[in-house]
C-alpha cells in the first residue's frame, strides 16, 4: 500500500512500514494546499496526520484513500462526514497521549501553587523576592474536579491522589460504581462536579455539545482564587467568560490551547492571554513527551498492520453505531462459488438494503452461515426459492 505520513511521527512509524513492503511517502510539513498537491501526486492508500487538518478538498482530491489515521485521541481537525460519504476509515489512538498529558496538567496545577514562572522569571531578571514567591497554600486537602473520566482523567486523579487531593468526578459515562472503583467522590453533573473545588480540569472531545463547556456557570461554582485547567481543545472554553471570571473571583488558568492558536511552525503569537499575569499557557505540549510519541507511534502501526492483515480497522471512529436495519437472514449455505451471489441478487430484486453482513465459515471448508441485516423483510416467496436451491440448507428471519 502507498502510505503518506503527513506530519511528524517516531522514526519506528516508517522504518516498520517499510520493512513491511509499504511505499511511504514522509512530508511532515504538509497542510492546506501543499497537503491537496501531495495527495493528488502520490494518491496513498492511507493517510496519517498528527496535527494537520484533513478537509474536504483533501479527501476529495484523492480518490484512492481507505483510511486516515489520527496519531493522537482528538479527531475534530479530520472533517469525518466527508471521509464517511466517501466510504473512507477514520481511526484514531486513544489513550497513548494520556500519561504525557496528565502530568501537565500536573505541572500547571504545581506552577499555580508553587509560583515555579515568577520565581524563574524574577531570577533570570536579577530580583530576589522571596518574601512573595515563598507563600504557598500546598496541595494536601485541596479539591480538585475533573469533567471527563476517560484515560486522561483518570491519569490525572491517580496522579492527585498522590498529593492528597480530593477528587470530584463527571462524566457522562460514569456510574457511581465505577466511581468507587476509581476512588472519586461521583458527580451527577458538570456543575457539580465544579461546585466548591480548588482546580478544575476538563478533558472531553471537542464537539457540539462540549463547545464552551467551561463557561461562566461552572466558573462560577469554583471557589475563589482557584485554578481552571484546559489541556483538551480550545473550543471547549469560553474565553471571555474565564477573563470575567479572573477579574470577578481571582481565579488563574493553566491552558495548553487557545483560540487563534499559532501553528507549530509559526514564530510569534498574538492573544489576549499574553499580558494578563493570571493565565499560564504552554505551547500545546500536552502530548510532546519521547514516551508519547513512541506509544502513539506504535499505536499507527498496529492499525495499519491489522488492517492488512485482517481487513479490521482499530479505533475506527466514523462506523454507525446505531442498528437501523429491521431483521436478520441466516442463511446456512454451501460454501461455494455463486451461493452467496444468488442470495444478494434476491435481495436485490425485492428491494432490501444491506446494512452489515457477514460469512462464518464452519471448520472443514464445506458450509458456512452467511447473517445479513437489513431493511424490510424478505418475502415468504423469496424464502422459499432460496431453500429450493440444493446449496442452500436453511434460512430464518428474525426482527430486530
Amino acid at each position: 500500500m502507498n502510505i503518506l505520513l503527513a506530519d511528524k511521527l517516531a522514526p519506528l512509524v516508517q522504518n516498520h512500514l517499510i520493512d513491511s513492503g509499504h511505499i511511504v511517502i514522509s512530508e511532515p510539513t504538509l497542510k492546506d494546499d501543499a497537503l491537496t498537491k501531495a495527495l493528488i501526486a502520490h494518491q496513498p492508500d492511507i493517510l496519517v496526520v498528527r496535527s494537520t487538518k484533513v478537509q474536504k478538498e483533501h479527501i476529495e482530491a484523492c480518490p484512492s484513500l481507505s483510511l486516515i489515521i489520527r496519531a493522537g485521541a482528538g479527531v475534530n481537525t479530520i472533517d469525518l462526514q466527508t471521509a464517511s460519504s466517501k466510504g473512507i476509515f477514520v481511526a484514531n489512538c486513544p489513550g497513548r497521549n494520556a500519561i504525557a498529558v496528565a502530568e501537565l496538567v500536573m505541572g500547571h496545577i504545581l506552577n499555580w501553587d508553587r509560583h515555579f514562572f515568577e520565581n524563574i522569571s524574577d531570577f533570570r531578571n536579577g530580583l530576589w523576592n522571596k518574601k512573595t514567591h515563598g507563600k504557598a497554600k500546598g496541595l494536601l486537602g485541596l479539591t480538585i474536579g475533573i469533567c471527563g473520566m476517560g484515560a486522561i482523567g483518570q491519569a490525572v486523579a491517580h496522579r492527585a491522589k498522590a498529593f492528597g487531593i480530593q477528587i470530584k468526578a463527571w462524566d457522562i459515562a460514569l456510574t457511581p460504581q465505577r466511581a468507587l472503583e476509581l476512588g472519586v467522590e461521583y458527580c451527577a453533573t458538570a456543575l457539580e462536579a465544579a461546585s466548591d473545588v480548588d482546580i478544575l480540569t476538563v478533558h472531553l472531545p471537542a464537539v457540539e455539545d462540549t463547545k464552551g463547556f467551561i463557561n461562566a456557570t461552572l466558573l462560577d461554582a469554583m471557589r475563589d482564587e482557584g485554578l481552571v485547567i484546559n489541556t483538551s481543545r480550545n473550543s471547549l472554553l469560553n474565553e471571555q467568560d474565564l477573563l470575567a471570571a479572573i477579574e470577578r473571583k481571582g481565579l488563574k488558568a493553566g491552558l495548553d490551547v487557545f483560540d487563534n492558536e499559532p501553528a507549530s511552525s509559526d514564530t510569534h503569537v498574538s492573544s489576549h492571554f499574553c499580558n494578563n499575569p493570571n493565565v499560564y499557557v504552554t505551547h500545546h505540549i500536552g502530548a510532546s513527551t519521547n514516551q508519547a510519541t513512541i506509544s502513539v507511534a506504535e499505536a499507527v502501526v498496529h492499525i495499519v498492520d491489522t488492517w492488512q492483515n485482517t481487513g479490521e480497522v482499530l479505533n475506527c471512529v466514523n462506523l454507525k453505531r446505531t442498528q437501523t436495519a429491521t431483521c436478520c437472514l441466516s442463511v446456512r449455505h454451501a460454501d461455494k462459488v455463486g451461493v452467496l451471489a444468488n442470495i444478494l441478487e434476491q435481495l436485490k430484486a425485492e428491494g432490501h438494503n444491506i446494512q452489515e453482513m457477514e460469512n462464518i465459515i464452519f471448520a472443514g471448508g464445506a458450509a458456512a452461515c452467511a447473517r445479513i441485516f437489513l431493511v424490510g423483510t424478505p418475502s415468504e416467496t423469496m424464502i422459499q426459492t432460496l431453500e429450493q436451491s440444493e446449496n442452500i440448507f436453511s434460512c430464518a428471519v428474525s426482527t430486530l
